[in-house]
């Protein structure tokens, strides 16, 4: 048996980071993960091969639609898709054993299986060869992640229907792919597809795509790509998905109620959101509370209704999101070594990262609305904007809401080249409570995109100097 004052049950995003800032706390740390690589979700599966696909699909699109426009004449180009999808799992080796070097270098003892609670303190592991042992701690942290949900109807057989997991390691471009919800992931994935000549038709049951973005935002945005290509059907509901010799037939009616339709398809991909996971883990073994939809209970410090067990990241509420908990498993490990953690939900980011990119953080103006908050609009196209025009990078905005009373900044909300990026200054400028003139009045790089955030903040007062 080991014993150590953290134990840290998943080397995803909030595990790894927990347990690296606990051992840089001097306490001694353990890590439990059974998938068999560090990272997680993220960033065996998740975030990161999609982004790698992402930026080769966007390169080969540029090479067959972009280059010409800026007098670059390129003949023959072809898509080698075994040595594309080398290229992203390379990108995965090397980072998972990144983390794998870190763990080392802050002494932090990786122990690889599958972790079941026997009491508060005590975690049985059952490693990748059937074998048990036993790890306790003082202090141990749920960090299990999440994965993908489903729907009644339709079963994700990783092979011609398909998860998010499944959706970046196809062996051939699909003729047809249906993506089954107009959400973050769905949109991402389906960008790599259609980029890379795949018909794609978006099967949203709301009556919009990307809830929970501003509402001008996801309009823009599906105005964007309908015109790349897409094919997308709000207000529509998938009741089932059958496979045939000739493929698959999802059969589609609308939410609301009324005539179905039939579509064919080689391959759908099933992303109607995440959930928590915490199959295995033993909760109710140790009493640990969690809601009807599996996410673990905690207070405002991550800690659950057990003395000695924290939870952070997906399994817990919140945006599904590797930076918030990435955020988290500082923070509690900070909290554990008897440090002050703290996490600003109000400024936390997030970004689409299809292209043009989505980004925003804070409030929408519709959240502004229904909350009775007077705010004034700040915004300003890309296409006023230079360096985007050098780049051939014009759709979208950037818009900021400030509060009527303060100029206090409560949300920005931005569509274009580079978004994920050009989000930070936003999130920085939250974080300090700074005001739309605090961003209006501080000096950006000509020509750069960034300008665009300035501009708009400039907007605010009505004072927008290139639009």
């Amino acid at each position: 048996m080991s014993e150590y004052d953290v134990v840290v049950i998943g080397g995803g995003p909030g595990g790894y980071i927990a347990a690296i800032r606990a051992a840089q706390n001097g306490l001694k740390t353990a890590c439990i993960e059974g998938r068999g690589t560090l990272g997680g979700t993220c960033t065996n599966v998740g975030c990161i091969p999609s982004k790698a696909l992402l930026h080769a699909s966007e390169m080969f699109d540029d090479a067959n639609h972009s280059f010409a426009k800026i007098g670059i004449k390129v003949g023959g180009v072809e898509l080698d898709l075994p040595a594309m999808m080398a290229y992203k799992d390379d990108t995965v080796k090397g980072l998972t054993r990144g983390i794998e070097f870190l763990f080392k270098k802050n002494k932090i003892d990786y122990v690889k299986g599958w972790g079941t609670f026997k009491d508060k303190n005590t975690i049985e592991v059952k490693a990748p060869d059937g074998s048990t042992s036993t790890v306790t701690g003082k202090s141990i942290v749920i960090a299990t992640g999440s994965e993908p949900a489903s729907i009644p109807g339709v079963t994700i057989d990783e092979n011609r229907i398909v998860s998010s997991t499944g959706a970046i390691a196809l062996g051939e471009v699909p003729k047809h792919l249906v993506v089954i919800g107009g959400g973050v992931i769905g949109l991402e994935l389906g960008s790599v597809w259609q980029r890379l000549g795949s018909k794609v038709t978006v099967v949203e049951f709301l009556d919009r795509i990307v809830p929970g973005v501003d509402d001008e935002v996801a309009k823009e945005f599906d105005k964007i790509l309908r015109k790349q290509g897409f094919v997308i059907k709000t207000g529509t509901k998938v009741t089932k998905v059958e496979q045939t010799n000739a493929g698959l037939k999802v059969s589609v009616e609308p939410a609301k109620g009324g005539d179905a339709e039939v579509l064919e398809a080689d391959y759908v991909l099933v992303s109607v959101g995440r959930k928590a996971y915490t199959d295995g883990l033993g909760l109710d073994v140790v009493g640990v509370k969690a809601t009807d939809r599996g996410l673990v209970i905690t207070d405002d410090h991550w800690r659950t209704n057990v003395p000695g067990i924290y939870a952070i990241g997906d399994v817990i509420a919140g945006p599904m999101l590797a930076h918030k908990a990435e955020e988290e498993g500082a923070a509690v490990a900070d909290l554990i070594a008897g440090k002050v953690g703290h996490v600003n939900y109000n400024a936390i980011p997030g970004v689409i990262y299809t292209s043009p990119e989505v980004a925003s953080v804070g409030k929408t103006e519709e959240e502004l609305k229904k909350d009775g908050i007077e705010y004034k609009v700040g915004k300003f196209p890309f296409m006023a904007n230079a360096k985007a025009k050098v780049g051939l990078h014009t759709e979208g905005f950037v818009k900021i809401l400030a509060d009527s009373r303060t100029d206090r900044v409560l949300g920005v909300h931005i569509i274009g080249a580079d978004a994920g990026n050009l989000i930070a200054e936003a999130v920085l400028a939250m974080e300090f409570d700074a005001s739309a003139e605090d961003i209006a009045m501080t000096c950006h790089a000509h020509p750069t995109l960034s300008e665009s955030m300035k501009e708009a903040a400039l907007g605010v007062s009505g004072r927008t100097l290139n639009f």
